[in-house]
């Protein structure tokens, strides 16, 4: 069900509600993505531990990719069969090659806009599978490598499409590879709230957008046309959706006095991102301009000096720290931002 460790995009608030459908077709679906999440979550678990062991270096350092058919099995299946190499010409099949330029985008992003090279930062080769289970309605980060489902065509389209998707789970790996931050609780929701940051932010760069042409949004491009949901996840004060026949009210809150403090969803790691994601937004949108910019400048050294078990205010702490080497103006705003959504 997407609990400790395994990383998936949606979230396992979601995949309860999906599951409790009158519409059988609906529930029995949202069963079979929770089954099939169960089967990663001791891979996953083991290859926290050893980051490093699970990278894959590419031949030559440098970008690298690898994109595999899954043919709608299981993840005992994984990979599956190779279907697209670095330098191969596209497939032909949609999401073969939308999972290539994909992990492509969230490469260069890294790349020129932090000079990272790759999720390890030493050219890891970035593997991808598509036509993972029958219209299963998720993407996957393992660990070492990416997994995407085709979705079920009423509420999911296929996971590949959208690129903050991919930005996101990929991120994943970068959180593992930088802070490791622990899959639970606080920790947890700063690393799913990193894993959004970015994947939002390799969308914008992507397509050269200001903050204030963005959408802010994680996973709209995943909604079926007539699914009548907006997205997954949102950034602004908006709520994603909002009493919707399938998927009940978007539970994020973007204030500390709203925090969930149940023992759901790892306590929390998908609902509680909404807090700092909020503030996050308010931050780039206060400095204008780009949002990997300053900010994405703030946040990704942030990320990368936060130890693995940091709550809320360790966060806020090293954010105003890092902004502070960014300028007065900087350290003001994100400070600001951080008290508004009640710090």
């Amino acid at each position: 069900m997407c609990r400790n460790p395994l990383h998936c995009i949606v979230p396992p608030y979601i995949l309860d509600q999906l599951a409790k459908s009158d519409d059988p077709e609906v529930r029995n679906l949202a069963v079979d993505t929770i089954a099939k999440s169960a089967a990663a979550r001791a891979t996953r678990r083991a290859l926290a531990t050893m980051p490093a062991m699970a990278a894959i270096p590419s031949p030559a350092g440098n970008k690298d990719r690898l994109v595999y058919d899954a043919e709608h099995r299981g993840f005992g299946s994984l990979p599956g069969k190779l279907v697209r190499r670095e330098n191969d010409g596209p497939t032909g099949d949609a999401a073969a090659d939308e999972a290539f330029d994909g992990a492509g985008i969230t490469y260069d992003f890294y790349k020129k806009v932090f000079n990272r090279n790759s999720l390890d930062d030493r050219g890891m080769t970035l593997i991808s599978s598509v036509h993972l289970g029958t219209n299963l309605n998720n993407a996957f980060w393992t660990g070492e490598q990416m997994a995407y489902g085709d979705g079920d065509g009423q509420l999911f389209v296929r996971f590949t499409r959208s690129l903050d998707v991919v930005g996101h789970e990929l991120t994943h790996g970068v959180v593992t590879h930088t802070s490791n931050l622990e899959y639970q609780d606080e920790s947890g929701a700063l690393n799913e709230h990193f894993a959004d940051v970015f994947g939002a932010l390799v969308k914008q760069w992507h397509l050269g957008q200001a903050v204030d042409q963005a959408d802010w949004t994680i996973g709209a491009d995943l909604m079926a046309p007539g699914s009548g949901a907006r997205c997954l996840r949102i950034f602004t004060a908006e709520k994603a959706y909002e009493n919707h026949p399938k998927l009940g009210t978007d539970p994020q809150p973007k204030h500390l006095s709203d925090k969930f403090t149940g023992i759901e969803d790892n306590r929390g790691v998908h609902i509680n991102s909404g807090i700092p994601n909020h503030a996050f937004y308010l931050v780039a949108m206060r400095l204008g301009g780009n949002g990997w910019g300053t900010a994405g400048q703030i946040w990704y050294e942030t990320m990368r000096s936060l130890p693995k078990t940091s709550d809320f205010n360790k966060m806020v702490q090293k954010s105003v720290e890092v902004a502070n080497s960014a300028g007065t103006r900087a350290r003001k705003v994100v400070a600001q931002a951080w008290k508004d959504v009640g710090f």
